[in-house]
């Protein structure tokens, strides 16, 4: 979460994108909370609709930074059963970049699936989105195309594999992310799935 993209680093989206999310929520009159997680949950903010909420939530999330340890879904899952007993929208903003990682942590995601509506929402990577969309002109152009869409193409099987196992996934650009995760909320709500 600590690569940056336009100046802002992509936890920084993440929090931006929480923020406005957040903030919907609690216009529509939905609760809404959090917990940010490294290789411990950090932050347990209860949902909640009061009008003093989205102070507390931009409290929290003002003083995130990246410890650069590995994430425990586990630690996630543990806090998540024991303090969400309503059924809610868990949106889990990470960043997997191989099916191979994501499968890791799909027990956890299918367990919270259970009791939640989980949305995994992770980052394009927009330099390789770029790669694709030009010209190859020269032999080693078209290496840096092929492994290009190696890396692409292991994104979208990401989205597959959540999705085979009935957990929702969001791959957008760091840049769409607001709007791409706003919309998904609001397709959930007017859907009856929240």
């Amino acid at each position: 979460m600590q690569s940056p993209f336009d100046g802002l680093t992509l936890l920084d989206y993440a929090i931006n994108a929480s923020l406005i999310v957040s903030n919907v929520a609690l216009q529509k009159q939905d609760k809404a909370g959090l917990m940010t997680f490294a290789d411990t949950v950090h932050d347990r903010l209860p949902a909640e609709r009061k009008a003093t909420q989205m102070n507390k939530i931009l409290e929290v999330l003002y003083q995130q930074t990246t410890d650069f340890k590995e994430s425990s879904y586990e630690a996630l899952y543990i806090q998540v059963k024991k303090h969400i007993t309503q059924r809610s929208l868990l949106v889990i903003y990470t960043n997997f970049e191989t099916v191979t990682s994501m499968r890791r942590q799909l027990p956890y995601f299918q367990q919270l699936a259970k009791s939640h509506l989980v949305l995994v929402v992770f980052f394009e990577n927009t330099a390789i989105r770029a790669l694709l969309e030009g010209e190859s002109r020269t032999t080693e152009d078209i290496y840096q195309k092929t492994i290009a869409e190696k890396f692409y193409y292991e994104k979208e099987q990401i989205v597959k594999e959540l999705e085979k196992y009935g957990i929702k996934a969001l791959l957008t650009s760091p840049a769409n992310l607001t709007i791409n995760t706003l919309n998904r909320y609001l397709s959930y709500k007017s859907r009856g799935l929240i």
